[in-house]
């Protein structure tokens, strides 16, 4: 399990087994009470167990809606914070372009949402206008992964060229990784995460399209982490020390990722069935410039509202709350589902 300081507990698995043992243990009392009372030949007996059958079934009905509660009940991630990558795809210049437009849609939904937000790596490209093969966000603030891990996917955008005059329509894909993210207060008491002995840390010159300090000076960290072979490159900052913290917040990152993952994995164990996750690679949304419309294919809804959704306004609110909605829901009628195969 991750330690407390990780959000009090990402997945209370303890908490479940114990609601799941009840529930089961009621199911099987209910269920001898039934037989009893339908098949036992002394009447007495018969009507001692219609007594306790009523008590019986109002103790299950309360167990399974406790077990309902707790996998229902917000996430206990909500206190992490988040690291979003945004990296183009197929697409060319045209995915670099929106790499820069998703980068700005992100800032800006941070700054709504009271969140703060820092861009710790952008590289950009030799290009007209403001173009990135890749991005990354660090978004600091309450319920900023739970919300942001609805982004995680494949985002492609349909519009006409961005470098010259013809109308013809380029579709470019960026994809899109968010990993949570502990706040220095929490990551800093009783570290389970990584030791400093496990980091091996290189480093070595600044590349990029012709960049300022590119090859002047040994400002770009790598950092692996030996036990699980993750590695991080960082070069954005001129400053080695700034470029090895910025490094060593994305490898934590992703080690916390990884251990979230291992728990989620625990957790449908313990309820038995399959949930949607927020790793998934899948194309989620597109974004049309021609027609102003935003497609959201996990809904499978269309908004005629591409500048607000650019701006990162809140018809993004919109979508996250009714993805969130689809998730629950779908948790609850899996759970229904495994229940009536007992029955």
């Amino acid at each position: 399990m991750l330690r407390a300081g990780a959000s009090e507990q990402l997945v209370d698995v303890e908490a479940v087994k114990s609601a799941l043992s009840r529930v089961e243990a009621d199911e099987k009392l209910a269920a001898a009470l039934r037989e009893i009372s339908a098949s036992e030949a002394d009447p007495e007996v018969r009507t001692l167990a219609l007594d306790d059958l009523e008590p019986a079934e109002s103790a299950l009905s309360s167990s399974r809606h406790a077990l309902l509660s707790a996998l229902t009940d917000p996430p206990p991630t909500t206190a992490l914070s988040a690291i979003v990558e945004i990296k183009f795809g197929g697409g060319g210049i045209h995915a670099a372009l929106f790499v820069a437009d998703l980068l700005r849609l992100y800032r800006n939904l941070a700054d709504r949402h009271g969140w703060t937000s820092e861009v710790l790596e952008a590289l950009k490209l030799e290009a007209p206008g403001e173009a990135y093969r890749e991005a990354m966000l660090e978004v600091t603030g309450e319920r900023a992964y739970e919300y942001l891990r609805r982004e995680a996917g494949g985002h492609r955008v349909q519009r006409p060229s961005a470098t010259d005059q013809t109308e013809k329509m380029h579709t470019s894909v960026v994809s899109v990784v968010v990993w949570p993210l502990e706040s220095e207060t929490t990551s800093s008491k009783g570290d389970d995460l990584l030791s400093e002995k496990d980091v091996k840390v290189e480093t070595m010159r600044a590349r990029g399209a012709g960049g300022q300090h590119v090859n002047r000076t040994e400002s770009a960290v790598r950092l692996t982490h030996l036990p699980t072979g993750i590695t991080v490159s960082m070069q954005d900052s001129r400053s080695q020390h700034e470029n090895r913290n910025k490094a060593m917040r994305v490898l934590r990152a992703r080690l916390l990722d990884q251990k979230l993952q291992e728990e989620q994995a625990a957790w449908r164990a313990v309820q038995s069935m399959h949930t949607r996750t927020a790793y998934s690679s899948d194309k989620i949304r597109t974004y049309n410039f021609p027609q102003g419309r935003v497609t959201d294919h996990r809904l499978e809804q269309t908004y005629y509202a591409l500048g607000e959704a650019l701006d990162g306004g809140e018809i993004l609110d919109v979508l996250n709350y009714e993805v969130e909605a689809m998730e629950r829901r779908e948790r609850i009628e899996e759970f229904l589902a495994g229940l009536d195969k007992q029955d």
